[in-house]
């Protein structure tokens, strides 16, 4: 015991805490110096996985070896570098250095957030690191929320507040069979996450209802009564409509304010997933895109998307802020105290997560101490960026671009003359895997009714457009050859 004593103590040792930290700085600096101009770096390192798991092999020493800075070291060369200019990629941030520095702090604090008592900092954070994102949606005073682990929990939660509300009965309690099998409208560019949520809450196949799309990818307002029509003939009872701000295809808007007029009309749920394209309230170009928002009755809005956060970080905010509670209205009388009470305080009562980290804490500081202002700038230009981008690529004469952006993702293809045109979905993969696989950028494709096209998500605010020209001459270089 007196050696494990012995051992404790230098572990949790102050001073080599600090030359640890200052050392692991500096390294995490001169990474940051080296990949934001991408100097002799791939944007990823490519490496099959097989081939990762052999380099990470590790037979887990009984005794302490010192090796962390060589460790540390090795985790940042074979990483994806997302702070490249030429990480045009999935929709994940190249987060802000400070917010990685309160990773560390929430991390070494550790207060979970199921109770006030045991979070009593990050509790407040959060609570106006809400209401701020509510008031740029314009949301009314009586809106509240929680913070959650990514849209694709967002979007749960809300639908869970939507069955509670809407579905005639208390599904929670008495079961997903309690009553009339359940349906929403969700058209059929929205994210998978909307159909997986509800076949977690014992829908079943038909507990969505797909709305079709016009030729930019955005929902068909007429669609709507079709939609509801063709539910209530299966014997569904529509509850809610999901809209889409931002598709994660191809970055479409749906048009929010018939949508939510169908909803006022008919009595059912409003939700906009946001997840990507919320933030566009932030910029005074583009937050038209959004313009009905304020009409829905939650929404779900990713900072580690808009905001230049780290994963993970999203808000699930409601209009009527008491309905944050329905989504799971469940007592653990180890936790909450008081039969009628809802206090906002205890967020372990709104969230599925019990024990959750500090996540306000790097989007509150870095608000605080950034200022709003570069959030906004930052969509504004990303949204500009990809404009710029559509249009080059559209006057090249060896490029097409599937469908105007509506914000910063653009889906295009190339389409060399000496390639047949039944071929160019085959070429597009083979340049995509050569790209990425070379390291030279890191893009991604998706299919879409006209076929297989690359897609970029213009996300990293680092990237220019002497990048994107870069990417087209890689693609074409490619495709010779």
């Amino acid at each position: 015991m007196t050696d494990f004593r012995a051992r404790i103590a230098a572990t949790y040792d102050a001073d080599s805490f600090r030359r640890e930290g200052h050392r692991l700085v500096d390294t995490l600096a001169d990474y940051l110096a080296r990949v934001e101009h991408g100097e002799g770096m791939p944007v990823l390192p490519w490496a099959a996985p097989a081939v990762n798991v052999d380099r990470f092999a590790a037979s887990f020493p009984e005794q302490p070896t010192g090796d962390f800075a060589e460790l540390m070291a090795r985790v940042l060369s074979g990483s994806n570098h997302l702070h490249h200019p030429r990480y045009v990629g999935h929709q994940v941030s190249a987060p802000v250095p400070l917010a990685a520095l309160c990773d560390a702090v929430s991390s070494l604090l550790n207060n979970g957030m199921a109770v006030y008592e045991m979070g009593p900092v990050s509790t407040a954070m959060e609570r106006n690191v809400l209401r701020w994102m509510a008031a740029r949606l314009a949301l009314p005073e009586s809106s509240d929320g929680v913070l959650t682990s990514g849209g694709s929990l967002g979007n749960l939660t809300a639908l869970l507040a939507a069955r509670q509300a809407k579905a005639g009965y208390d599904a929670w309690n008495g079961g997903a069979h309690a009553g009339p099998p359940l349906t929403v409208l969700v058209p059929r560019t929205a994210h998978y996450s909307l159909a997986r949520a509800t076949r977690v809450m014992g829908w079943g196949e038909g507990g969505v209802t797909a709305l079709d799309v016009d030729a930019n990818f955005r929902l068909r307002p007429e669609a709507l009564e079709e939609g509801l029509a063709a539910a209530t003939r299966a014997g569904r009872k529509v509850i809610a409509v999901v809209a889409s701000a931002g598709s994660t295809a191809t970055g479409a808007f749906d048009p929010l304010e018939p949508v939510a007029d169908f909803c006022q009309r008919h009595d059912l749920w409003f939700h906009v997933d946001g997840a990507h394209g919320a933030a566009a309230v932030l910029s005074p170009t583009y937050r038209h895109q959004v313009r009905g928002i304020e009409r829905a009755d939650s929404v779900v809005w990713d900072a580690h998307k808009g905001l230049l956060m780290p994963a993970l970080v999203t808000a699930v905010l409601f209009r009527d802020g008491a309905r944050s509670f329905e989504a799971f209205a469940q007592e653990a009388s180890y936790l909450f105290h008081g039969e009628d009470e809802r206090p906002w305080s205890d967020v372990g009562m709104r969230t599925l997560e019990c024990t959750k980290e500090m996540m306000a804490l790097k989007l509150y500081t870095c608000l605080c101490v950034l200022g709003t202002r570069l959030f906004a700038d930052a969509v504004t230009e990303s949204y500009d960026l990809a404009r710029r981008f559509a249009a080059k690529l559209t006057a090249s004469g060896d490029f097409e671009v599937a469908v105007p952006p509506d914000c910063n993702i653009v889906c295009f293809r190339h389409t060399p003359a000496h390639v047949p045109a039944p071929e160019w979905d085959a070429l597009q993969s083979r340049l995509r895997e050569r790209l990425v696989t070379r390291g030279d950028f890191y893009l991604v494709q998706t299919k879409l009714p006209s076929g297989t096209h690359l897609r970029v998500t213009l996300i990293n605010p680092l990237t220019r457009d002497e990048d994107l020209d870069a990417l087209m001459d890689a693609l074409r270089t490619a495709a010779r050859r």
